[in-house]
């Protein structure tokens, strides 16, 4: 589990192919690396990758056939930015929202506008998800945890603070930028639990 509070934007230095799946390594930058160990979790853009070497630098990461269709991870390059933040223990401050780092769908950004020394940004998310999107919920957009302000249909907007800009992966999306969102778990068990209650009511 995460928070979805950045801890560092990343940069990806090195993606090896395989037949379908590929390998990924991340320089990591700032991000914290002291305690973390081989198996452990750290969310890359929203995604929730498994360490499996630790070069130093950053680390590396499988990413699986179903993870590259259900994220934007397979449409990176080399050099392209990625956020990042470690998994959350039971002394991390929840800053956020709880983000369990599993993609629900790929979103794309419609437009980024300022707005005095914020930034409004709309983003288009796909039908099937929109039903989970709320003005005033949390949404988690490459592993972001925001606010949502407003709601067109599939589309929502955010307002994105200076902080957000500069420290994550923000400041280099343009009109068309894939991003990954990831829905409020909360609003996923209460659609589950209005299906059982409907069927017993039936």
């Amino acid at each position: 589990m995460f928070t979805g509070i950045i801890q560092a934007v990343g940069r990806i230095a090195e993606i090896d192919a395989g037949e379908q799946d590929i390998r990924l390594r991340i320089e990591t930058g700032k991000l914290p690396l002291a305690d973390v160990a081989l198996g452990d979790s750290i969310a890359t853009s929203g995604v929730c990758l498994t360490v499996t070497e630790l070069p130093g630098d950053g680390f590396w990461a499988d990413v699986s056939p179903e993870t590259l269709s259900l994220t934007s991870l397979g449409s990176k390059g080399v050099g392209d930015a990625v956020n990042l933040e470690t998994s959350l223990t039971l002394s991390t401050p929840l800053g956020g929202h709880l983000v369990s780092g599993h993609v629900d769908g790929v979103g794309y950004i419609e437009q980024i506008m300022e707005d005095a020394r914020f930034w409004r940004v709309k983003v288009a998310a796909p039908d099937n998800l929109a039903r989970y999107i709320a003005m005033k919920g949390s949404i988690c957009v490459d592993g972001t945890s925001l606010t949502v302000n407003q709601v067109d249909g599939s589309a929502f907007e955010l307002t994105i603070i200076p902080q957000t800009w500069e420290e994550t992966v923000f400041s280099e999306y343009v009109a068309g930028s894939p991003v990954n969102l990831e829905v409020d778990v909360i609003a996923r068990y209460l659609e589950r639990l209005m299906q059982f209650d409907n069927s017993e009511s039936g």
